[in-house]
């Protein structure tokens, strides 16, 4: 294509978002209106999604070790652990490190627990990591099968419905994100048909002294861009803003580690871009499928 025509194109869709007065004012609302839902529901599948990224990564393989081992007993069971597939990192942790920890989480009620500090009841642990948290129950299987592993917990039975509800959870939210995105499509194509509609004259006309469909598609085909660009601004505008407001007065005072905001920078720049992307694909393919039906001549 030449680059003749590719400014011509350009100049006449934009000639077409002020030619079309009211009917541009109504797809800019309808792609508006919609990109806000997409938006505010993508912000909040994206912080909850990095909530359960977060807790899943909290999820670690406590390997309770025969209180009969000797130093290099533990040493060779920890090589041993750590050759084992998916296993990101193995940490010792001593029984009087645990003691420790157990008083300390308990709080004025641990102070009881200082009286086992002379005779320690607790195990020596291997604190164990995977790098796919999904792969902890199959490690914790093998693990439960070496030598001197007196027990293993991970929170069973809690963890795998975690990891199920982590999953049907963000199957829905894609799946509700493509209802939203399909649902604008369907109302921007509407609303540019009824103005290519009054065009179809002129269409006809082109197609019948020899014009292309890709020479009459194009300046519709920069229309719908720009109308979903046009349509995007404010979304992004609003979400941005409340979003700030959020993260600035309320992510301090969350006191669960993980609950955690995505910081603003670089979201709001990552969730600019998905906006106007998804805008710009809108406004095009909402105009591609409108014009179509009147390339038939």
């Amino acid at each position: 294509m030449r680059f003749r025509t590719i400014l011509r194109h350009f100049r006449e869709g934009f000639k077409n978002i002020f030619r079309n007065g009211w009917m541009t004012v109504a797809s800019v609302g309808a792609v508006t209106t919609t990109l806000i839902l997409v938006g505010a529901f993508l912000t909040l599948m994206l912080n909850l999604n990095q909530m359960a990224t977060n807790i899943e990564d909290d999820v670690e393989i406590n390997t309770l070790l025969d209180i009969t081992l000797n130093e290099d007993e533990i040493t060779s069971l920890g090589s041993e652990i750590e050759q084992i597939n998916g296993v990101e990192s193995v940490v010792f942790s001593s029984k009087d490190d645990e003691l420790s920890k157990l008083i300390d989480s308990m709080g004025e009620e641990g102070q009881s627990w200082q009286l086992f500090e002379q005779d320690n009841p607790l195990n020596h642990v291997f604190i164990v990591r995977t790098e796919n948290p999904e792969d902890t129950m199959e490690v914790s299987s093998e693990i439960e099968t070496i030598n001197g592993v007196q027990e293993v917990n991970y929170g069973q039975g809690v963890v795998e419905r975690l990891f199920e509800f982590n999953k049907y959870a963000r199957n829905i939210g894609l799946a509700l994100i493509i209802g939203l995105v399909f649902t604008a499509i369907f109302l921007i194509s509407n609303t540019i048909k009824i103005t290519i509609m009054a065009r179809s004259r002129e269409i006809g006309i082109m197609k019948l002294v020899g014009a292309t469909n890709g020479f009459i598609r194009g300046p519709f085909f920069i229309e719908g861009m720009l109308l979903g660009i046009l349509g995007s601004i404010i979304p992004i505008t609003v979400i941005l803003a409340g979003y700030y407001y959020l993260y600035n007065n309320v992510g301090d005072r969350i006191t669960y580690s993980f609950v955690e905001l995505l910081p603003f920078h670089p979201f709001a720049w990552q969730l600019s871009l998905i906006i106007f992307s998804i805008g710009a694909f809108i406004g095009i393919w909402g105009s591609v499928m409108s014009v179509r039906k009147f390339l038939k001549v």
